[in-house]
Formats: C-alpha cells, sequence, structure tokens
C-alpha cells in the first residue's frame, strides 16, 4: 500500500487557507474524518503532535496518528495559502502537509508510509513542483506521479 492509495481526490486541497495549526489540524481531522467523528481523529493527530512536531523542515510537516476508530488508514494532503508556524527545526514555516490516520492496530505498515513520504519530500524537486502544481489535481497526480 502507497500513500497514493490513501489519498482520494476528495482529501486534496491547494491554496487552504488557515491561521495556524490549530486550525490546520481541525481542517485535517475533518478531511481525515470523512462522514465519520471528528473528534477521535483530531486527538489522535493533536496526540501525537504532543509528543513533538511533525515538520520535516524545508515547508513541510506529515501531521499523523493512530485511532482505535478507524476500520482503514486515511491520508490527506493540502497545500496551504501561506505557510503557518509549526515549530521546524530549521524554523521555516510550513506549506507543503501529508496527513495521515491509521487504525491504532498498524505498526509496520504506518512506519512503512511514513518512510515513503519522508523520502518524497526529501527530493527539492518534488517539493518545488507541489508548490507550482496548479491545483489539487496536479497535486495528487505530482503525488502519485513524481516530478518527472
Amino acid at each position: 500500500m502507497r500513500f497514493i492509495d490513501l489519498l482520494p481526490a476528495e482529501r486534496v486541497r491547494a491554496g487552504l487557507a488557515v491561521r495556524d495549526k490549530a486550525e490546520l489540524m481541525e481542517r485535517l481531522a475533518g478531511l481525515l474524518a470523512g462522514d465519520g467523528e471528528i473528534a477521535p481523529v483530531r486527538e489522535a493527530l493533536l496526540a501525537r503532535e504532543r509528543l513533538g512536531t511533525t515538520a520535516l523542515g524545508h515547508g513541510v510537516a506529515i501531521p499523523h496518528g493512530r485511532s482505535a476508530s478507524l476500520d482503514g488508514a486515511r491520508a490527506a494532503f493540502v497545500r496551504l495559502a501561506e505557510p503557518i508556524g509549526f515549530g521546524a527545526g530549521d524554523g521555516r514555516g510550513v506549506d507543503l502537509v501529508a496527513a495521515l490516520i491509521v487504525p491504532a492496530h498498524f505498526t509496520d505498515q504506518h512506519l512503512k508510509l511514513l518512510a515513503e513520504l519522508a523520502e518524497i519530500f526529501s527530493d527539492p524537486a518534488t517539493t518545488g513542483a507541489l508548490r507550482n502544481a496548479a491545483d489539487a489535481p496536479a497535486l495528487r497526480h505530482l503525488l502519485a506521479h513524481g516530478h518527472g
């Protein structure tokens, strides 16, 4: 299973405007919860964030968490209209956000998905292409197929 397999078009946003990290987490929880309860998803994301920031640096963050309320893994991707503070080690604001929520029993698969995301976002050409993508469908296409 790849990140893109968990990312339907309706959970991709380009130009999402949020004031701060708290508002972003609320919006991500709503995207990830779908028709389900937002509260457990939000709490899972916030619980992980309390352990330490999920910002990778270079304007990228991967908020993620585990929730017993889910029966399957879900992902969302947003490009923010303006970078926000996220506590990144390099001090840079975050504008590219890949969010992941998995059932509580997911272990190895969760780590593989996070490693895949770290690899995608370690490529400056890919992050540049994501920042310049025209819209949400273009973002999803880049995440599925890369920048080349």
